[in-house]
């Protein structure tokens, strides 16, 4: 301990301000415990930073961009319509200001002590926290570990001006001629239409057979689908071998199925995946069991091995979703405060902000079988819905899954339009027991995509009023 760092105390301290470290905090104060948050680069960490807002707000510009280009069949004719990409920027910062800015008033406002700097474990009940000029140890009762993941960089393809990730992606000054897309997951997916919508030449190349290998083929197949159509190009089962990099662009090669191309670009994305940060905590001090990939172990209450250190989001098993993290926040804070509180992720869901959205709750078909369940698939059009149309969005289905016996709720997949909104009925529904039955006979507001959700249960049920069985 250096001369003068007196330790301070709290009773609970948390490592990270994304979303899962900051409403972890939040909940523990409500909870009447003396929290503390640490945070080394923005409050709101990747998320609200350099992920889920700023590249929404892309998305959003690039539809606008997009439907104002072509909306001739709705009698919409637009000349001389561009983009103004600082003026893009501008925007898309402060849309995170907003929100950044917001949290930093809900910690204070729940008395959550904000300290900025690196976390380094000394002990089981004490950190340091650094930053550039100094240092202070923390003792603490109970300790949140939620420092989140960061992209995973290939051997081959190191980060610089013209290669990128997704960070690099959101920061861009320019909408690029041409752009190559490593990864067809839903990161590459996402910024793909986004920067298509915007006018530029996207080729994704992917591993395996499917983008989006994370939700059932048909879904994936309609947004690739989408993208063809507006001018993406994909490359399957591609490897990546290696980029050329000069001033102006990169000359990527790949090998796609057994034979070498290159593809030029101004700049080349890379969206293999993210890895946990958990390797500069100095976790192995305290003796916090790692797996091999250095995700955190913890039990039902996202408790570690050690008693009073807990682990949440990006860094524990399951997928990298905010939500996620959230969720894992509070149950955390509540285990720290005695409540029982324990994790159940049947009904979490899974987004795509993609074209269309895709959204997934609870178990697929194959899933519902995989796990015993007799169960019936199904499924409605978003073409014989009357607001779709209105929408001049007709793409898409809602597949319901059902149990045989009893018409119980098990799972939904959406691929269309407000499937992320749509999406959250069907959480609902699975979380409280709901059947088709229930669904179908309550009354949904017409003109309204959510008739959708009530015109599949009806279809379990056997007896669809707007298509024929």
């Amino acid at each position: 301990m250096v001369v003068g760092d007196f330790a301070k105390e709290v009773d609970t301290l948390v490592i990270g301000s994304g979303p899962g470290g900051y409403v972890a905090a939040i909940r523990a104060a409500q909870l009447g415990q003396k929290v503390t948050i640490v945070e080394k680069g923005e409050v709101g960490g990747v998320c609200l930073n350099v992920g889920c807002i700023p590249s929404k707000a892309l998305i959003s510009v690039g539809h606008r961009f997009h439907n104002a280009n072509h909306s001739e069949d709705m009698g919409i004719i637009a000349e001389k319509v561009s983009i103004n990409f600082d003026k893009v920027q501008e925007w898309k910062a402060s849309v995170v200001k907003k929100l950044t800015g917001g949290v930093e008033g809900l910690l204070k406002g729940n008395k959550v002590e904000i300290v900025r700097g690196e976390a380094y474990f000394a002990s089981e009940n004490s950190v340091r926290i650094m930053d550039e000029k100094s240092a202070q140890t923390y003792n603490f009762k109970n300790c949140i570990i939620a420092t989140g993941s960061r992209p995973i960089e290939i051997p081959a393809f190191k980060y610089t001006d013209r290669v990128i990730n997704s960070t690099g992606a959101l920061a861009l000054k320019e909408v690029p001629k041409k752009m190559v897309v490593i990864g067809g997951g839903y990161i590459g997916i996402e910024l793909a239409g986004a920067y298509s919508n915007m006018g530029a030449e996207v080729v994704v190349l992917e591993g395996s057979k499917q983008i989006l290998g994370g939700f059932e083929k048909q879904m994936a197949k309609l947004v690739e689908r989408r993208l063809k159509k507006n001018g993406v190009e994909f490359k399957m089962e591609a490897l990546a071998k290696g980029v050329e990099e000069s001033e102006t662009g990169v000359k990527v090669t790949a090998e796609v199925k057994g034979k070498e191309e290159v593809f030029e670009a101004d700049y080349c994305l890379v969206t293999v995946g993210r890895k946990p940060n958990t390797d500069e905590l100095g976790l192995e001090q305290i003796g916090v069991e790692l797996t091999e990939r250095g995700v955190v172990k913890i039990d039902k209450q996202c408790r570690t091995n050690v008693s009073n250190i807990y682990a949440i989001g990006d860094i524990v098993e399951g997928p990298p979703l905010a939500h996620k993290a959230s969720y894992e926040g509070k149950i955390a804070a509540e285990a720290i405060a005695g409540e029982k509180s324990e994790v159940d992720y049947l009904a979490i869901p899974a987004v795509v902000f993609s074209e269309p959205e895709l959204a997934s709750v609870g178990y697929t078909e194959a899933e519902a079988k995989e796990a015993g369940f007799d169960v019936i698939a199904s499924k409605f059009p978003f073409a014989a819905n009357g607001r779709a149309l209105s929408l001049n969005e007709a793409d898409g289905f809602m597949k319901l899954i059902t149990r045989k016996e009893d018409g119980l709720v098990v799972g939904a997949q959406i691929a269309g339009p407000n499937a992320s909104d749509m999406i959250a009925e069907l959480g609902l529904a699975i979380e409280t027991g709901m059947t088709a039955e229930d669904i179908a006979l309550t009354i949904h507001a017409h003109p309204s995509l959510g008739e959708i959700t009530m015109e599949a249960a009806e279809v379990a049920l056997g007896t669809p009023i707007h298509i024929i069985k």
